[in-house]
């Protein structure tokens, strides 16, 4: 499917995208939704062993993929955490209100029980609202 003025993709150098067939962020309307993102840059894992640099680091993947769209922070109106340990709520959680706290976004976290990368402690997901402001 190609991009539309409706629908716009954007896709990194992730070596998942290609091979499962997604892309990182997609535009539709004035949404738009980033995909599970890791703490991956370049392909190699930041903060490992550390839940709250994975956070910071997947966030931060997650509003590059954003900032492609012209979007911050500010139009981040939903996120989503996966966490492989309950005991690392505290450190996600700081993360994302250090990031969040101004614009204070629906979010949920979720213990589960690993990721393709058994090293990845957090993977995120962000979704905006490109739209007029009330």
């Amino acid at each position: 499917m190609s991009d539309t003025p409706a629908r716009r993709h954007v896709q990194t150098n992730s070596p998942w995208e290609a091979e499962i067939g997604f892309a990182r962020a997609v535009a539709a309307g004035d949404r738009v939704h980033v995909a599970g993102t890791m703490p991956l840059v370049n392909g190699v894992l930041h903060g490992e062993g550390d839940p709250y640099v994975q956070a910071r680091t997947a966030f931060g993947n997650a509003l590059a993929a954003l900032k492609e769209f012209g979007l911050g922070t500010d139009s981040v109106v939903r996120t989503r955490m996966y966490l492989t340990h309950a005991r690392d709520v505290d450190a996600v959680g700081r993360a994302h209100k250090e990031l969040f706290d101004a614009v204070r976004p629906a979010a949920t976290m979720v213990v589960v029980s690993g990721f393709v990368d058994s090293r990845v402690l957090v993977e995120v997901e962000v979704e905006a609202f490109r739209g007029a402001t009330a």
